[in-house]
């Protein structure tokens, strides 16, 4: 009886142990397979979108017809084109000045802006992680309010304030009120606060001056933060749409994120080619940074 009761015993030992590892196995592949399903439909329009710049006007009618020409019917699309062509870049890239003007606008606007940011970010983000002041508190906490508020509510009054100050139509009513944004200061500000204090008191236990400290520890260390915040700024103003719409009315003036072909059957390849060309400098940024963006999204999450 003994050894039967310990057989039995052993079974349901070895029973739970397997139910255990499979239920284990099957819950891990279930969340492979869901997270595999996600990505699916996360890359699925930059699928389309690089597909469809290769495709030729003949696949484009075959797929968008019944958008453009019949009106009833659904859209179709092809894994693989059916004759590939490179007629939609070599358009873009040789035929189409006006888009090279676009593009140049973007990278003027973007670079102007992060070189602001990190003037006037950096040293502010300093100050709120290293030194304690009277009512530091109560204006870090207005700062986190302004990062909150979204473009539509501080359009009309940056709209009467450039207007006030005449940049309305120029570069610089995207640039500056971008170079005084808050959310940089505030993602620059958790990669400080992850500074030792211990060594900055080391530091000027040993003679360093404030500036020496600044440049030597601050940036030195802290650098993850600064460069996530270049990278976040990157992604954020090389993709901006409402600002440029709001306060340019020169099309000349406009950035690349604005540049967009009336659309047609025969004109959806040229925008396809396009797009394609906008995403790659912003997929260029994001895997060069893509570390620094992930340390960004920690400070801007768990800090304050």
């Amino acid at each position: 009886m003994a050894e039967i009761y310990l057989n039995s015993r052993g079974l349901k030992l070895k029973l739970r142990r397997f139910l255990r590892k499979f239920f284990y196995t099957a819950s891990e592949a279930v969340t492979k397979l869901i997270f595999i399903a996600v990505g699916i439909v996360i890359c699925a329009p930059v699928f389309l979108v690089v597909t469809g710049s290769v495709m030729g006007k003949g696949d484009l009618y075959e797929c968008l017809a019944p958008v453009f020409e019949h009106g009833t019917g659904f859209v179709s699309w092809k894994l693989i084109p059916q004759y590939p062509t490179v007629e939609n870049y070599i358009r873009l890239l040789f035929y189409s000045p006006e888009f090279f003007v676009l593009f140049w606008n973007s990278v003027k606007i973007v670079g102007l802006i992060l070189l602001g940011q990190m003037v006037v970010g950096i040293p502010a983000a300093w100050a709120f992680a290293t030194y304690t002041v009277r009512g530091k508190n109560v204006l870090f906490t207005i700062y986190v309010v302004l990062m909150l508020l979204p473009f539509q509510v501080t359009m009309l009054s940056s709209y009467l304030t450039l207007d006030r100050l005449s940049l309305l139509d120029t570069h610089w009513a995207i640039i500056f009120p971008a170079v005084f944004n808050t959310f940089p200061i505030f993602v620059i500000y958790g990669g400080f606060r992850a500074i030792p204090k211990s060594l900055i008191e080391a530091a000027r236990i040993d003679g360093a001056g404030e500036i020496s400290i600044f440049f030597m520890v601050g940036i030195g260390l802290g650098k993850g933060g600064i460069l996530s915040a270049l990278v976040l700024g990157f992604l954020e103003y090389w993709n901006m749409i409402e600002q440029p719409f709001a306060f340019l009315e020169n099309k000349t003036l406009w950035p690349l994120s604005l540049y967009l072909p009336e659309i047609s059957w025969t004109q959806a390849g040229f925008a396809f080619a396009a797009s394609v060309v906008m995403l790659i400098p912003a997929v260029f940024v994001f895997v060069m940074g893509q570390d620094y963006l992930e340390q960004g999204i920690i400070y801007s999450g768990l800090k304050g």
